[in-house]
């Protein structure tokens, strides 16, 4: 912000200066923005006669312009060099009290001078500001190198000890064993007597503790634990199991049968006979014929692909070689598929004997639940053989029958009706039959008005046909 100058006008109490409060609102400003510019409250704090910085682990540094330098009362600071300015004046760092001048890499350059250097060769003082001379220090490291011992020890335990500034330390050898030194190294050298791990040597009655052998060839017998080796014989001590275990994808290979992982197999393709008793822990894969005395699993058997038997056994359900599934105690054979599986059975279906379904039966479009037959798609055709008859037995009751020809010897009908609109009703009879009404309701016709005489003029008439011609049946009023 640039400065702002107060107007104070032409001439006093003119009325063309600043207001009071804009006069001031620009005071405010200006003390604001030096405030703001300023490094004192912000970096540097000065308290009383001591200046110092507000930054953590901060520097407080005078740095003069160009080549100026910083003066203080006779003392001029040039980049990294302090000197008095004044004539053969010395210059002091004295602290107040009982405070102490601290220089941190103090490095005195040749011709300094210093006013307390003790001089005592058994450094029997203790004076925290005096200096000490070579003559002294040197005086003082060579008595105390020639009180030093070196103390050590063996094997045995024994401890021994030398002058460090008039006796010398001996590395020595022993059978087999050879030392050398060279400048600042002591080397320790074995021969050929002493058993190396590359060497060839000959160990006799040597006790081995958990070793690992690798010989191309081995005579005589070696026993290792409650092992025995001998030529090509494997054996075991106190009729313990031998157990072969080889590392990583190693197979075990003996007499012509090859075990790799959890397959047992011979190279020659010959038969693989298990003569005992065998645990299988895992899966196995066994190729080929297997032929097997009886065999008791218990568990889960998981079977991928066909299974050739030829009488299999489950429980009570036997299955044999000609397809025939039965049971041993007359119990029933239960088919039950979970959730909503159905049976599917393909191809021919033959039942022999009574064949019972509880529930729904579903026979393609016709469905079969408990006394109602009915198709679920299209209509019910029943047609028997050439030349046979459809016979049903009880009361037959239909909401609608058709039928192309009907031979009925009784029909009993409330009405009779033509399904054709404007068709006839044909009444036929076989050969020389007549259409007989069986009840009579007039069986004699008496004269002109009498009781039983029709009256002279019908009400009516009704039209019939008889041999295929129309005829007029007149009727009247009963």
């Amino acid at each position: 912000m640039a400065q702002q100058t107060i107007n104070i006008g032409s001439s006093a109490n003119d009325g063309t200066g600043d207001p009071l409060r804009t006069a001031f609102d620009k005071i405010n400003d200006n003390f604001n923005e030096l405030y703001g510019a300023s490094p004192f409250g912000q970096q540097i704090t000065i308290a009383g006669n001591e200046i110092s910085s507000n930054v953590t682990n901060a520097n407080l540094k005078l740095t003069a312009s160009g080549t100026g330098a910083i003066e203080m009362e006779g003392i001029q600071i040039t980049d990294n060099e302090i000197q008095a300015t004044r004539s053969n004046d010395d210059l002091k760092l004295t602290a107040s009290g009982t405070g102490a001048v601290q220089l941190t890499n103090l490095k005195l350059v040749s011709g300094t001078t210093v006013t307390s250097i003790l001089d005592e060769d058994a450094m029997g003082s203790d004076s925290a500001t005096a200096l000490a001379t070579q003559q002294s220090i040197k005086a003082y490291v060579d008595s105390q190198v020639t009180a030093q011992d070196l103390d050590f020890t063996a094997d045995d335990s024994t401890t021994n000890s030398i002058d460090l500034d008039s006796e010398v330390l001996q590395f020595s050898g022993d059978t087999g064993i050879t030392t050398s030194a060279q400048n600042n190294t002591v080397t320790i050298s074995i021969d050929s007597t002493v058993a190396t791990l590359t060497g060839s040597q000959t160990l006799t009655n040597k006790v081995l503790t958990s070793p690992t052998i690798n010989a191309a060839s081995m005579t005589g017998t070696v026993t290792v634990d409650n092992l025995t080796f001998n030529d090509n014989i494997i054996g075991s001590a106190s009729n313990a199991d031998i157990n072969i275990t080889p590392g990583g994808t190693g197979s075990v290979v003996a007499s012509g049968i090859a075990i790799k992982g959890t397959t047992i197999s011979a190279p020659d393709s010959s038969t693989v006979n298990i003569n005992e008793g065998l645990r299988v822990d895992g899966s196995v894969t066994v190729q080929g014929t297997t032929n097997t005395a009886d065999i008791t699993t218990t568990g889960n058997q998981t079977i991928s692909g066909s299974l050739t038997t030829g009488t299999f056994n489950v429980g009570d359900l036997n299955i044999t070689a000609d397809g025939t599934i039965s049971t041993d105690t007359n119990g029933d054979v239960n088919i039950d598929p979970s959730g909503t599986g159905a049976i599917n059975l393909t191809g021919p279906t033959n039942i022999t004997g009574t064949g019972t379904v509880t529930g729904q039966l579903n026979v393609d479009n016709l469905r079969m639940d408990a006394n109602t037959i009915s198709s679920t798609t299209g209509g019910i055709t029943i047609t028997p053989a050439t030349n046979e008859t459809l016979a049903l037995g009880g009361v037959v009751t239909a909401a609608e029958f058709q039928a192309t020809l009907a031979e009925i010897t009784t029909l009993r009908a409330d009405t009779i009706q033509n399904d054709t609109s404007d068709g006839d009703i044909s009444i036929s009879t076989q050969g020389t039959g007549v259409v007989d009404f069986n009840t009579a309701t007039q069986s004699t016709i008496g004269a002109n008005g009498g009781a039983s005489a029709l009256t002279a003029n019908p009400v009516g008439y009704l039209k019939i046909k008889i041999a295929g011609a129309d005829r007029i049946i007149p009727f009247y009023n009963a």
